[in-house]
C-alpha cells in the first residue's frame, strides 16, 4: 500500500497511530499522536520520535519475533502527565504502534488506593487508642475508679469517632451510586432551612453561637431529595458552628430565584456565612477532597470525619447544582448553593 494511502486509513483512526517503516524511519502518523510526540515526526529515526527505552526496546523485539508487545509510556500532554498502553505489532514489514490513554485508569486506581490508606488510618487512631485503653483498664487501672471513668469517657469518645466515620462512607457511598439520578420531589427550601437549624439549636447554644435566618426567598420550591438537602445544610452550618465559632454568629440566607451562570439558567442560591477565623486561600479548592482537612487536630476535636463536603459536592451535584466556598484569613468562610429551579426531567 501507498504511503498516502496508509496515512490517509491511519488518519480515520480517532486513537494516536505510528506506522514505522522498514528503514526504522517514521513512515505515517495520525494527528492524535501530535499532541503525544509533537509534530513533524515523518522521517524521523523512531528512536528520536519516542524517546522512552521501555518502547524503543519492545519495537526491536517485536521487529526480530514477529510477535505483539504492550508497553507503558508516559508522556506529557497539555499541562498534565499522561500514561499510554502501547500496543506494539508487526504488520507486513512496518511496525505499528497504537496509543490508548490509561490515565484515568490509573488516577481511579490511585483513587481507591489513597481512599483505602486514609480509611486505614481513620479507623487505626481510635482502634488503638481503644485497645490501650482496654489494656490498661484490664491491668493497672482495674482498681481505679477515677481513671475507670476518665478512661471509659475516652473510649465512649473514640468508639463514636468511628461511627461517624462508617456513617458517612456509608452515605457517601449512597451518595455516588445516585448521582446521576435526578431528583424528582419539589422541596420547600424555607421549611427545610427552618428545621436544619432548629435541629443544630443544642449544639450552636453549646458552642456559644447565635445561628440567624433571614427567608428573602419565601416560599421557593426546587427540585430535590429533601433528605440529602437537610445532609448538605446541616452540615455547612454545623461547619460553621465547629469551626467559625470564635465570631459568634452563622447567618443562613435564602435568596429568591435569579439567572445564575453557574447553572446557567434559573436558581436559587443558598448562603452560609460565618464571621471566624477563615481559611487560606490555597485550602479552598481542595476542601471538597475525601479526608482533606484545614487543620487535621482541630477537625478530630470537633468531630469532623473529613468526608462532610466531599458528601455536600456529590449531593449538589445530583442536584445538578453548584458549590462556592469563599473565605479570607480573619474574614469568616462564605459557602453558597445554587440550586436549579427547572423541573426535574
Amino acid at each position: 500500500m501507498k504511503t498516502e494511502d496508509i496515512a490517509a486509513v491511519i488518519d480515520a483512526f480517532p486513537i494516536p497511530v505510528l506506522l514505522i517503516g522498514p528503514d526504522e524511519r517514521v513512515r505515517a502518523a495520525n494527528q492524535p499522536v501530535d499532541v503525544i510526540l509533537g509534530t513533524d515526526l515523518i522521517g524521523k529515526h523512531y528512536i528520536t520520535a519516542l524517546r522512552q527505552p521501555a518502547v524503543i526496546a519492545a519495537i526491536a523485539e517485536v521487529r526480530a519475533t514477529q510477535s505483539r508487545k504492550a508497553v507503558r509510556y508516559t508522556a506529557r500532554t497539555g499541562a498534565k502527565d499522561s500514561v499510554f498502553r502501547v500496543s506494539v505489532a508487526s504488520a507486513d514489514g512496518d511496525i505499528v504502534l497504537t496509543f490508548e490513554d490509561q490515565t484515568a485508569a490509573e488516577d481511579a486506581g490511585q483513587m481507591r488506593r489513597d481512599f483505602v490508606a486514609n480509611v486505614s488510618h481513620e479507623l487505626r487512631t481510635p482502634l488503638t487508642a481503644l485497645l490501650g485503653f482496654i489494656e490498661t483498664l484490664s491491668g493497672a487501672a482495674r482498681d481505679d475508679p477515677a481513671a475507670r471513668d476518665r478512661f471509659l469517657g475516652i473510649m465512649s469518645h473514640e468508639a463514636n469517632r468511628m461511627t461517624r466515620l462508617v456513617d458517612d462512607l456509608m452515605s457517601l457511598s449512597r451518595v455516588e451510586e445516585d448521582e446521576r439520578v435526578r431528583p424528582r420531589e419539589h422541596v420547600d427550601l424555607g421549611a427545610l432551612l427552618s428545621s436544619v437549624i432548629k435541629g443544630l439549636e443544642p449544639q450552636a447554644e453549646k458552642a456559644g453561637v447565635a445561628v440567624s435566618l433571614d427567608l428573602i426567598g419565601v416560599d421557593e420550591m426546587v427540585p430535590g431529595d429533601a433528605g440529602q438537602l437537610v445532609q448538605v445544610f446541616t452540615n455547612l452550618v454545623e461547619n460553621g458552628i465547629k469551626y467559625g465559632a470564635s465570631g459568634g454568629i452563622v447567618s443562613v440566607t435564602l435568596m429568591p430565584r435569579a439567572m445564575h451562570p453557574r447553572v446557567r439558567g434559573e436558581a436559587v442560591q443558598i448562603c452560609v456565612a460565618d464571621q471566624g477565623d477563615g481559611i487560606a486561600e490555597h485550602h479552598i479548592a481542595r476542601l471538597t477532597e475525601r479526608f482533606y482537612r484545614v487543620d487535621n487536630h482541630r477537625s478530630r476535636e470537633v468531630g469532623g470525619t473529613g468526608l462532610g463536603l466531599a458528601i455536600v459536592k456529590h449531593i449538589i451535584n445530583r442536584h445538578r447544582g453548584r458549590l462556592l466556598i469563599e473565605s479570607h484569613e480573619g474574614q469568616g468562610t462564605k459557602v453558597s448553593v445554587f440550586l436549579p429551579t427547572g423541573a426535574a426531567s
